[in-house]
């Protein structure tokens, strides 16, 4: 008998039910013996507390094109897991128990950068662990893509498809705000997907001045709006020249809602235009996911399960130049894969005229 365990960790994505299917119909169609599936409810707090289902084929069929998770999921910050819960249970102890329990042969973790240092964690403890790379912000280090990215570009590229319209109509200025928190993936793709005229990350900090310049350029061509994309961690020359613990107060006593209407506000005091901020916010983790996602995420799902067969563990599936492979978790827990300045994408969309407010 194969026992296996899945769980789903962190914030949801559109791809996590797709990749769970892989993995177990890849188990069905080709392990040499019965094959149990526990799934654990609401990511590693299931584990935590025993909060589990036996599964079979039936619970996959049909989950291709649902999003979310059918499992649930919580987030269980790295940071506080050696910190008892509330009612003193010790994290680390009790996962081991519950894996040891059930008789796991191997606990397949679908999660984010937090979620794969939890993995890493475990697999050091000697738990058969694999983690698959989920998160909507393409941030996770040592693959070229995550499930949940493709489909979340999709929505927000579809954001600013339909703001395009209203923009033109009222001639206005939108600043939109797409996720983003420390890396700028979605805002960059969604961004030259989407037409925008600036496009503002993380990795690359921003001179007001020429945002400015930038949309009065615009405007001097003809251009009845202008489309400026933000990113969530969005940040200027100046408060990037902070330490990390003066730029942590400034946000912290930051009395707009988020930095897209900061930047909204000053455009409007120095161009007198008018000024509409939209936040997609969540949507962009919801609905189905698109094709490329579903592609994606049953080819993770197909060889985690592969490895699982072939006895590879404490390892992290994830795609190369194209190529699906496994690195090991040491090498990716806690790494974050940021955009490059000087990536072909970048340039391109500065020689099509797009400005990042760098110059």
């Amino acid at each position: 008998m194969l026992r296996i365990g899945l769980l789903t960790s962190g914030g949801d994505c559109q791809a996590l039910n797709a990749t769970m299917r892989g993995i177990v119909k890849m188990l069905y169609k080709n392990a040499s013996e019965p094959v149990e599936v526990y799934g654990f409810e609401d990511g590693y707090q299931g584990l935590i507390y025993e909060r589990y289902r036996l599964m079979d084929w039936a619970d996959f069929s049909g989950v291709l094109t649902q999003g979310g998770t059918i499992l649930g999921t919580s987030r269980t910050p790295f940071k506080l897991l050696d910190v008892p819960e509330a009612d003193g249970v010790n994290k680390v102890e009790a996962m081991k128990h519950t894996y040891h329990k059930l008789k796991l042969d191997c606990l397949f973790m679908l999660g984010g950068n937090g979620s794969t240092k939890t993995a890493n964690r475990l697999a050091e403890e000697g738990l058969n662990v694999i983690a698959l790379p989920k998160t909507i912000d393409n941030d996770t280090w040592g693959t070229d893509m995550t499930f949940g990215f493709p489909s979340a570009i999709d929505v927000a590229t579809r954001c600013i498809d339909d703001i395009h319209t209203t923009a033109s109509s009222h001639g206005r200025v939108f600043v939109i705000e797409i996720m983003g928190h420390k890396v700028g993936w979605i805002p960059l793709y969604a961004g030259v997907a989407g037409g925008a005229d600036v496009i503002l990350i993380p990795e690359i900090p921003y001179d007001m001045d020429n945002v400015v310049a930038a949309i009065e350029e615009r405007e001097k061509s003809g251009g009845r709006f202008a489309i400026v994309v933000v990113a969530e961690g969005a940040i200027s020359r100046e408060e990037a020249a902070l330490s990390k613990k003066a730029y942590k107060k400034k946000v912290a006593e930051r009395v707009k809602p988020s930095v897209a209407y900061d930047i909204a506000e000053e455009i409007a005091a120095r161009t007198g235009r008018e000024i509409r901020v939209a936040v997609p916010g969540h949507t962009q983790r919801g609905g189905a996911p698109d094709a490329q996602d579903r592609i994606f995420a049953t080819q993770c799902g197909v060889e985690a399960a592969r490895a699982c067969l072939d006895g590879e563990f404490g390892v992290m599936v994830s795609q190369h130049n194209g190529e699906m492979r496994l690195v090991p978790l040491e090498d990716v827990a806690g790494k974050l894969k940021y955009v490059d300045p000087k990536s072909d994408l970048v340039r391109e969309a500065k020689l099509l005229g797009i400005s990042f407010g760098d110059e």
